[in-house]
């Protein structure tokens, strides 16, 4: 056997492993059972057969799923098939590695040891770091980007990542072909051709054209729903990080996926920023400034970021967010008045209280936790207990 057969051989071998890794994590996420529970059903000859068809060159997605999420605010989402969403995670894991050593510090989105806290933290600090610990001026830029997933370019993203890729290939564990060949069949694919839309949900003609695929150019437009597109949102606007942070110089900067803050002492100076953001953005990306969501204020007005509101010494949670945990109380009571909760229902109920008090107690937020708790029916404290200072509560060992 020759070199080239061998190392073709090993490539293959790499490959299959890496689809059952990728299945594994895949069933993590239980967003679509209907076409999980299919799949698992005789998964390893589906994962061979998927296997083979990449190594042949014949991989094709199947049919996704189109419908209208109205949390945390109305937009569209593209649920893949099963099988396409066992590729997204091999091309996230051999992706990821290759563009996380080039990103920013503060690009928060979809990021290991990120997220939306850690760009709350990083903000709020640059905003006390700029005005000197509040004691002299300082402004706030915040920006956005029109239907942003709908504009993105695929010819633009497709060279950015085939250029960094083919730079990185000795350091790259997948077999360069087979990655470049998976990354372009998702960048190209075509969902809402092969699609399956919940047309009954009325929340469609709420939606406006700018927040759909359906209605995006020829050649443009990544789907809101799909792990790669997350991974290929913040590639796309890598360039725009550093044209902001090395070309114009901006020391405070932040940015969640199309969401932008500027920090500076100069009100002036931020204010011609949003000419020079708004060229670059429609020359290099193809990309529009919203017109209509341009904030520049003083940084004692607060500052409204990534489910937070900042205001000088204080962090408060946004309305949004409380407004839900309400919304989780009164479900909680229905169902406590209804029936007897089984105990996955009452691990279920823990898991989603603690997940919005490990939120807010990083706010300031204790009076607000101590309300919201105590309005929940007496029954709940039959099967639970609080701890002291209303940021956990725990399952009764005797109920």
């Amino acid at each position: 056997m020759d070199l080239f057969t061998q190392e073709q051989e090993n490539n293959n071998d790499a490959l299959l492993l890496g689809l059952f890794e990728a299945y594994r994590d895949t069933r993590k996420n239980k967003r679509d059972k209907r076409t999980q529970v299919a799949f698992e059903f005789d998964h390893e000859k589906k994962l061979i057969r998927l296997h083979k068809n990449i190594v042949n060159k014949r991989y094709k997605p199947l049919r996704s799923t189109a419908f209208i999420s109205t949390k945390p605010v109305i937009r569209e989402v593209f649920a893949a098939h099963f099988q396409d969403r066992i590729v997204h995670h091999l091309i996230f894991k051999h992706l990821s590695p290759v563009f996380e050593q080039l990103f920013i510090e503060d690009s928060y989105s979809c990021r290991k040891g990120k997220g939306t806290l850690y760009g709350v933290n990083r903000m709020y600090n640059y905003i006390d770091e700029c005005s000197e610990h509040y004691s002299t001026d300082a402004y706030v830029l915040k920006l956005d980007i029109q239907g942003y997933f709908y504009s993105i370019n695929k010819d633009i993203l497709y060279a950015t990542i085939k250029k960094r890729l083919v730079e990185e290939k000795a350091s790259l564990v997948m077999d360069l072909e087979t990655l470049d060949y998976l990354i372009k069949s998702t960048i190209y694919s075509e969902p809402t051709k092969n699609v399956k839309i919940y047309k009954d949900d009325k929340n469609w003609n709420m939606l406006p054209k700018t927040k759909s695929l359906f209605y995006a150019k020829e050649g443009y437009g990544l789907p809101i729903g799909n792990l790669t597109s997350q991974l290929f949102s913040n590639i796309y606007m890598h360039v725009f990080d550093e044209y902001v942070t090395k070309e114009l110089g901006v020391k405070y900067y932040g940015r969640y996926v199309d969401d932008f803050v500027l920090v500076h002492n100069d009100k002036a100076y931020l204010l011609s920023l949003i000419k020079k953001i708004r060229v670059f953005l429609k020359e290099k990306l193809h990309l529009v400034l919203h017109p209509k969501k341009i904030y520049l204020q003083h940084f004692s007005k607060g500052l409204v970021f990534l489910g937070a509101y900042m205001k000088p010494y204080v962090k408060y949670v946004e309305r949004r967010c409380k407004t839900s945990f309400y919304a989780l109380v009164e479900q909680i009571n229905r169902e406590l008045k209804e029936n007897v909760p089984s105990d996955d229902s009452l691990h279920r109920m823990r898991s989603s209280v603690n997940s919005y008090l490990g939120t807010l107690v990083h706010f300031s937020s204790f009076k607000l936790r101590k309300k919201i708790l105590r309005g929940l029916d007496d029954m709940f404290y039959h099967y639970f207990m609080l701890d002291k200072d209303f940021s956990k509560v725990v399952l009764k060992q005797y109920y």
